[in-house]
């Protein structure tokens, strides 16, 4: 059903945006131009494209509002993977070696823990 309403969301959304680049955009497709009253003179065309535009507007954010209220009530609940948390983090395999007197100092890529100094 998700699925469905989205995809037809997308049609509507579609339809819209081909709507709204047809009229015209010196103000003429709100009914601004045109003298006569039938459907293939400017002013029925810019009549018929409002409407449409206002009732496809209308569909899509009725389709929006449906769609959302879908989603959250078909949430699943959160899970954590928790598989990894009791593996012992990476152990060095060799301590740095350092020059006899030379100052601790912390590997550059772990700059968070404190400079212990090895034991001689």
């Amino acid at each position: 059903m998700f699925t469905f309403l989205l995809i037809v969301q997308t049609i509507v959304a579609a339809a819209l945006v081909a709507v709204i680049l047809m009229q015209r955009s010196e103000g003429g497709g709100l009914g601004v131009g045109g003298s006569s009253a039938g459907l293939m003179t400017a002013r029925g065309a810019a009549d018929f494209l409002t409407r449409a535009t206002a009732i496809l507007g209308a569909i899509f954010i009725i389709l929006s509002i449906l769609l959302a209220a879908i989603a959250g009530v078909s949430r699943e609940a959160t899970t954590v993977d928790t598989s990894l948390a009791k593996e012992q983090p990476f152990q060095q395999t060799a301590p740095i070696q350092q020059a006899p007197g030379a100052p601790a100092t912390v590997p550059a890529g772990n700059e968070t823990s404190p400079a212990v100094p090895l034991a001689q």
